[in-house]
């Protein structure tokens, strides 16, 4: 009888995860997550890694975490959404966001100038809340309905009341690959 594998059995350590405080800025957060998601290739970054960011305070408690569409919408928040506060917050006026209006400054800034004037974004300022957590000795199946449930591909790991790691949708996907070639 083969034995069960739990969620323990696949996650990524919290020691190997890109994870940064709720102060830091996305100049200083952007750089782990790219050298953690990057396997450099012929010289080209390939998608060998992680796709977020766990946000943990001075505390040890996990408190957001940040991806790659949350780090990407910081550069339009004219189109982006959410709130005027957020929106006045980056520079960016109602009547201009509302209009959409191709003339003004901020519209005609290049997408390097983009990234550089937000760069000193606060990571507390646009880190999602998190949509789920799972226990180390939770089974596989319970892992991957919560991913469903909450739309999802990253759940935070905890033994007891400490994060120890995240299971990622890729690790189980990865598990299915195993189980089916050995069939």
């Amino acid at each position: 009888m083969p034995i069960t594998k739990k969620v323990r059995d696949l996650l990524v350590p919290l020691s190997e995860y890109a994870v940064t405080s709720p102060e830091s800025t996305l100049a200083e957060a952007v750089p782990t997550l790219k050298r953690l998601y990057c396997e450099i290739e012929d010289g080209k970054c390939t998608e060998a890694g992680h796709r977020s960011i766990l946000v943990i305070d001075d505390a040890g408690n996990l408190v957001g975490i940040i991806d790659f569409k949350c780090i990407l919408r910081v550069l339009i928040p004219e189109i982006a959404g959410g709130l005027s506060a957020k929106l006045e917050a980056l520079g960016v006026s109602i009547a201009f966001a509302q209009a959409d209006v191709p003339d003004l400054d901020q519209a005609r800034m290049s997408f390097r100038a983009r990234v550089i004037k937000n760069a000193e974004t606060k990571i507390k300022d646009i880190m999602l809340r998190i949509r789920g957590t799972i226990h180390a000795d939770a089974d596989l199946m319970d892992a991957l309905k919560l991913l469903y449930q909450n739309k999802i591909t990253v759940i935070p790991v905890y033994d007891g009341d400490k994060v120890i790691g995240v299971l990622r949708e890729s690790d189980l996907f990865l598990t299915v690959a195993e189980i089916l070639i050995e069939a």
